[in-house]
């Protein structure tokens, strides 16, 4: 964020997407009709799963994806929809480019909204890429984990950039053309996306591409874009590279007494840095942040009820019964996100004189298990004794 855009002292007005049948829609006064054309770039499963709803809707969805097979894939068989309970698969014919073919637009209609949904480390050259390709009132918008709206802004312009939040979508690229989603639709129950201009103004842009999210899941536009970032951000530092250095999928993080001690130790130094620089944080794993902070601190009440709500969790059928993307990353042997996670709130805590030693301690953990210097084992966040 740049030094002369301060987050807003509160959350602003939030639109919310009340249930429709087949998906959730936010009403925002009148139908955008404007006939955008889309491109996704990173067909990823988050990308993949959110163009293929508004495919499904008839959109002008393009897919640009680097993986060859998935692409051929999507051109061959269409992009595939599954979820692990209560909602029909389904599967669309895609437009599906490889990223050495997008140099084809510069003879077509240009991109009037492009979803940036690559890993934070290829932010910045999907983005110049894509940028040629914009229309002239063309912009971004990043749907993606960590905080790449700057970085992003830094190519195309402040003006040109919005952010896009997916919470706990629990979505997964499982094989070529496969997006599968390890939960239902979280609907009236827990808000997916989360739309916002960087400036904290709610503008008709911003319910265009609310509306646009709102087709595949629940959806609010809000003024809080920061707050609601930093808070993603704690959710993910929670989670991610635990999974990642421990093998674990989430239900065995929580269930774990002194895994799930660590988590809370992770958010609290998280939120404590966030409310440091001056964001309004919102609920992170449906707690108020305040709670997390307090139970990762060693108060004894507050550990009480985050152990209650996350052991809860836990046990709901199916609860927790997935990989954060991270695990999913290690897995595949692909490069992780720790970086702009963990590492990311310790370089921030850092510039204004905080100690986040529970962060440190995983960040570099899980660049050892990434390097191969380690393997994934549990024992390596129980022998740090931070709790």
């Amino acid at each position: 964020m740049p030094a002369w855009q301060a987050p807003p002292a509160a959350s602003g007005p939030r639109i919310a997407a009340p249930a429709t049948q087949g998906h959730h829609r936010p009403e925002f006064g009148k139908e955008c009709s404007m006939g955008n054309r889309i491109a996704i770039i990173g067909a990823g499963a988050v990308g993949g799963y959110a163009g293929a709803h508004m495919v499904q809707a008839g959109e002008d969805v393009t897919f640009v994806d680097m993986w060859p097979e998935h692409v051929e894939a999507m051109r061959r068989d269409g992009l595939r929809i599954t979820h692990i309970r209560d909602v029909p698969e389904f599967t669309v014919p895609v437009q599906a480019l490889h990223l050495t073919e997008l140099q084809q637009v510069s003879k077509q209609r240009p991109f009037d909204i492009a979803f940036i949904c690559v890993k934070s480390y290829d932010t910045a050259w999907a983005t110049t890429m894509v940028k040629q390709y914009l229309a002239p009132g063309g912009f971004c918008v990043s749907l993606q984990n960590c905080m790449n709206e700057e970085t992003i802004a830094g190519i195309v312009g402040w003006g040109r950039t919005l952010g896009a939040i997916a919470s706990s979508i629990t979505v997964e690229l499982c094989e070529p053309g496969h997006v599968r989603r390890a939960s239902g639709k979280g609907g009236a129950a827990h808000t997916v996306f989360r739309v916002g201009e960087v400036h904290g103004r709610i503008t008709d842009r911003a319910q265009e591409v609310g509306r646009l999210c709102a087709l595949s899941d629940s959806c609010v536009v809000t003024a809080n874009l920061w707050g609601e970032r930093w808070s993603k951000l704690v959710t993910n530092a929670m989670a991610n590279g635990l999974s990642a250095c421990t093998g674990l999928i989430s239900r065995e993080i929580l269930l774990d007494d002194t895994l799930r001690q660590f988590t809370a130790r992770l958010g609290s130094e998280a939120i404590r840095v966030g409310q440091a620089l001056g964001y309004s944080l919102e609920e992170v794993h449906h707690l108020d942040p305040e709670i997390i902070a307090r139970a990762g601190e060693g108060d004894a009440e507050a550990r009480r009820a985050y152990d209650e709500h996350r052991i809860r969790e836990a046990n709901k059928p199916g609860g927790g019964a997935h990989r954060p993307s991270m695990g999913q990353d290690m897995v595949k042997g692909r490069r992780t996100e720790i970086e702009f996670l963990n590492g990311f709130i310790t370089d921030r805590a850092q510039e204004i004189g905080l100690a986040t030693p529970a962060n440190a301690a995983l960040t570099e953990i899980v660049k050892r298990v990434e390097k191969g210097e380690l393997q994934p084992d549990p024992q390596h966040i129980k022998a740090l004794r931070l709790n």
